[in-house]
């Protein structure tokens, strides 16, 4: 198979039928072999009845529905695992993302050997109160990550099959996906413009809950450095304060014998705050050693993190 096209959805009822009807007409037009996959993350509407019936016109859909919400990442993970296409395209059903994009998309992935390919919405159709936190965002990202991508949050990317397949989504990460694919050592990431449309049906889903992506980024950094490794930060970190702590300690004990052996009446060492701020540090610099060694221990166990309770596939 060509191309398997991910499409996580939640109350997108009104436009499924249009977005399954345009992906048809042009994976037919390239002579492209396809499947969607539609996830329905917890829709409280008529999503899933609607994916069904579609079903009964578009052979080429996979359906999977969550016994409840979950988030977007959690639709993503299970898309990717049940996508069988040589690469795997992701796209929000809202009708914003145009399938007019996927031929080159598939192209730049399977002919250039990108690795992933992202959109970049040049031109949004959307509200400021939504663009302007979004350039805040990506402005950040690349700071922080050293990507070069214009638009990390763009549903529309593009995947290589063995990049889909070695990737773990949870949490918010979705909108991390080029962090995840540099981290798991796939470095040739590009991008490309794409149209953006101006929303048909619904409601926007953008809410200030996004802006836990901050705090996601956070943790992605780190865990992109010193997931597999965390005794190297902790560890580190520890030794450092541990031996600052030692040092300043042992240079207040110098000061008292020095003084004692002048004959010079000193005041006790434990009477000076640098000894307790030393003593401080040494305790601190302990239990961060410790976190590194339980640090080690988790990131050696298994994980039940993406474990979700499906309730109807088709």
């Amino acid at each position: 198979m060509d191309v398997s096209i991910v499409v996580p959805l939640f109350n997108e009822e009104e436009s499924l039928p249009e977005l399954l009807d345009w992906i048809s007409q042009v994976m037919n037009k390239n002579k492209l072999s396809y499947e969607v996959v539609m996830i329905d993350d917890g829709s409280k509407d008529r999503s899933w009845q609607i994916v069904s019936d579609l079903k009964k016109k578009h052979s080429t859909i996979k359906g999977i529905k969550f016994q409840r919400n979950y988030g977007k990442s959690a639709a993503m993970h299970i898309g990717f695992q049940e996508a069988q296409g040589d690469v795997i395209i992701t796209m929000d059903a809202d009708l914003q993302d145009s399938p007019e994009e996927i031929p080159e998309l598939y192209r730049m992935v399977k002919k250039e050997g990108f690795d992933l390919v992202s959109g970049w919405k040049k031109k949004r159709h959307d509200p400021f109160t939504k663009r302007f936190p979004s350039k805040i965002y990506n402005r950040l990202v690349r700071l922080v990550t050293g990507i070069k991508l214009h638009d990390f949050n763009c549903g529309l990317k593009a995947y290589s099959r063995e990049l889909a397949k070695s990737i773990e989504v949870y949490g918010d990460m979705h909108r991390y996906m080029p962090v995840l694919a540099k981290a798991a050592g796939f470095k040739n990431i590009g991008e490309k413009i794409v149209q953006h449309q101006a929303r048909k049906f619904g409601i926007s889903k953008f809410g200030f809950g996004r802006f836990r992506g901050m705090f996601d980024l956070i943790t992605i950094s780190f865990i992109s450095r010193f997931g597999k490794k965390p005794m190297q930060f902790f560890g580190t970190l520890g030794t450092l304060m541990f031996f600052g702590g030692l040092i300043a300690a042992g240079w207040l004990g110098a000061e008292k014998l020095f003084s004692i052996w002048k004959g010079v009446r000193a005041p006790l060492v434990t009477s000076s705050p640098y000894f307790y701020i030393s003593l401080t540090a040494m305790i601190i610099g302990t239990q961060l050693f410790l976190a590194g060694f339980l640090g080690e221990l988790v990131s050696r166990s298994s994980s039940d993190r993406n474990h979700y309770q499906i309730e109807e596939k088709i």
